[in-house]
This record gives C-alpha cells, structure tokens and sequence, in this order.
C-alpha cells in the first residue's frame, strides 16, 4: 500500500514540475511567457457589406473576456505586450442544401474577421489573419428570430480560434 502511494506522489510531483516548466500555462491550455504580463484588444468596427447593429461590440466584447478570463494577462486600454486590432469583414447568410423542389433546407450566418496581432516581446508570433466561422439554421426560422443566438455561437468559434492560434503553443 505505501509503494503505491509513493508512486501517485511521484507522477503528482513530476507532472506540477512539467507544468511549471512550460512557462505560464493555464488549463485552458494558454501558453503565455512570464514576461508578457498585458493585453489591448481595439475596438473591431464592422466593416462588412451587411452591418449588423450590435456585432461589433460583442465581437470585441467576447475577446476581451476570453483572454481576460483564461490567462494571467491585465487588459489595458492600449499599447498592451499583445496587441489585437481589426475588423469584422464579412456577415452573410446564403441557402445551403437545396432540395429536389429548389427550395434550401438550410441557410448559413458566416462571419469573417481580419486579425491583426503584435507580440511586442517576441515579434516572430506576429500574425495577420482571416478568421471564418459559420453556423447553418434550419430554412423554416427566418434570420431573425434566431440571429441574436446565431452571431453568440459564430463569434465564440472565432474568439477561440484567434486565441488558439495566438497563445496556444502546442
């Protein structure tokens, strides 16, 4: 019975070791140096052909969150260690899986976002990048009765992605 306590703590004590020794890390799997200790995320205006009133704002809004939320970093209003600047590009919604009758079985929301991030102590993880996301919905619902749910599913999709791709070093 001792032995196999004395393992359980010896896996414990290597596994808090592995940890520690990947820099700051999170369990959401954020991977952020222990220098970086700030983040400014701008204001992301609409800049697509359909602009949706409220979409910029829980765009933003959600990024904040996100970071703020699964890793160490402090938001601040500008000139932050990690920056994040853009725009919402694209909002569409097009008929996908038409029937025998011509008639779309389902409609799809996508939305694009230009993503520009600046890693001001390590400028090689720079990155400007469209991020696409979408979410389809039955054809009998029209867009808005279920829009509002529709842009919290796509913008938590994209939110992820530009996280992942910006502090999750795997």
């Amino acid at each position: 019975m001792r032995i196999r306590n004395s393992h359980k703590f010896i896996f414990l004590i290597c596994s808090v070791c592995i940890v520690m020794g990947c820099g700051v890390y999170s369990f959401s799997g954020a991977s952020v140096a222990p220098d970086i200790k700030t983040i400014s995320i701008a204001y992301f205006p609409n800049r697509a052909t359909i602009i949706q009133p409220a979409l910029s704002q829980l765009f933003t809004e959600k990024m904040k969150d996100k970071f703020v939320s699964e890793s160490n970093l402090t938001l601040v209003n500008s000139s932050g260690d990690l920056q994040f600047t853009g725009q919402i590009t694209d909002y569409t919604t097009q008929p996908m899986a038409i029937q025998g009758n011509e008639q779309a079985a389902k409609n799809r929301l996508t939305i694009s976002v230009m993503v520009k991030f600046v890693n001001m102590k390590d400028e090689k993880q720079n990155f400007e990048t469209s991020f696409s996301r979408f979410k389809e919905y039955d054809s009998k619902l029209t867009l808005t009765t279920i829009e509002t749910e529709l842009i919290k599913d796509v913008c938590d999709q994209l939110v992820d992605d530009i996280f992942n791709k910006a502090v999750i070093n795997w």
